[in-house]
């Protein structure tokens, strides 16, 4: 009797434990609370920590902006970013945590190697992702995800066909980081589109994470081959150096890079002539004069007390792209996870948008937007409109 009695309590709080698992497995993702929550991912620390600032400050301003006037659908936004300092692990760490915070959307991430590895994450939940920034093809591979900025082909195809368009040179070298999804990325599609416009790549110098911080072998052969021009796919920090060492080898060629150019002028105690005439692809110049651009950049000093790059102005469209779908899509915040995601996915390919970073923007329901690059040209220690 005692075992029938013990077997009977073990059943008992089996069943009680499988159901109320069950009704969790339901309940989890599923909102609660009178507003819309927000999470943000990039690396605030780190080599790559002003990408990463300059995201968490434009969304914040975007928030505090639309909280000001009203929120989404007459709902708060409340905003929680997490540091992902450029890794893939500690991102996918910083994905969950916001999930356990009660996160519905994510912006982000910020970098591609990150958001390729979130991305299967937020897959996985059908959880609405619009990145500000990563590049990378495989970064928005899924339905859930969209982005705000050029994708790498994008960018590569771009810069051969201004350099080629505009008569800069004909025969460029390319720099490009191996190692790098992004920069290999755009290299490959910057030469198929280069061998198109005749532009003639003399010379094409690999280095990896590993190897970033000598580069007199890829200069020497740069030069050696005549290289009017050279191409820089990379992030500003390692460009900041070939343009030093290049400059003591006595190699002075012109230079081109892609929105990873965007924060050399601020890098710490870098020689501004350096980059003097440096051209790169962006979609926001802060010196714009445009009434749009010039509104956003004086309230983002006066919040930040820093003058706004490319970055801050992609997460900040990212923010109220966001709400207009979601005004369109009329979401609320007690909607899944999974439902907000499926009614953002149809809505964003149903507005346009006219942003810091491109006016009649649309998105595909692959994820990417149709936006036309600006040029900037390094003038005077500052971003000047290429023309």
């Amino acid at each position: 009797m005692r075992l029938w009695k013990k077997a009977l309590s073990v059943l008992l709080v089996s069943a009680t434990a499988i159901s109320m698992c069950a009704c969790g497995g339901v309940k989890k993702g599923s909102g609660s609370s009178d507003t819309f929550k927000i999470g943000g991912i990039g690396p605030t620390t780190g080599d790559a920590a002003i990408y990463g600032k300059a995201v968490k400050n434009g969304i914040q301003l975007a928030v505090d902006e639309i909280n000001k006037d009203g929120g989404i659908n007459g709902k708060k936004i409340e905003y929680k970013f997490e540091d992902d300092q450029n890794d893939t692990e500690k991102s996918v760490n910083a994905y969950n945590s916001l999930k356990d915070w009660g996160m519905q959307m994510l912006v982000g991430t910020v970098t591609s190697n990150p958001c390729t590895a979130v991305v299967e994450e937020s897959h996985n939940d059908n959880m609405f992702q619009l990145t500000p920034s990563a590049t990378a093809v495989e970064s928005i591979q899924y339905d859930n995800a969209f982005r705000m900025c050029f994708s790498d082909p994008n960018q590569g195809s771009a810069s051969a066909d201004y350099i080629a368009d505009h008569k800069i040179a004909t025969k460029v070298a390319v720099i490009y980081n191996s190692s790098d999804p992004y920069s290999s990325g755009i290299y490959q599609k910057f030469a198929e589109e280069a061998k198109a416009k005749k532009l003639d790549v003399v010379a094409a110098e690999a280095f990896t994470a590993d190897s970033k911080t000598d580069f007199s072998v890829q200069i020497q052969k740069a030069q050696n081959a005549g290289a009017e021009m050279v191409f820089l796919p990379i992030y500003y920090q390692e460009a900041s150096l070939i343009l030093a060492q290049a400059k003591k080898a006595g190699f002075t060629p012109k230079y081109f890079g892609c929105d990873g150019m965007d924060g050399i002028l601020a890098l710490k105690g870098f020689d501004k002539e350096l980059a003097e005439g440096l051209m790169f692809l962006t979609p926001f110049t802060a010196d714009a004069q445009d009434d749009k651009t010039q509104t956003f950049v004086k309230a983002y000093k006066a919040a930040f007390k820093d003058t706004p790059i490319q970055f801050a102005a992609d997460a900040y469209d990212c923010v109220y792209s966001i709400k207009a779908a979601a005004e369109k899509a009329k979401i609320t915040p007690d909607q899944s996870v999974s439902d907000i995601s499926d009614a953002l996915k149809k809505s964003m390919t149903e507005i346009k948008m006219d942003c810091l970073t491109g006016t009649n923007i649309t998105w595909k329901s692959d994820g990417e937007p149709s936006k036309e690059p600006t040029v900037v040209t390094v003038q005077n220690g500052a971003y000047s409109i290429a023309q």
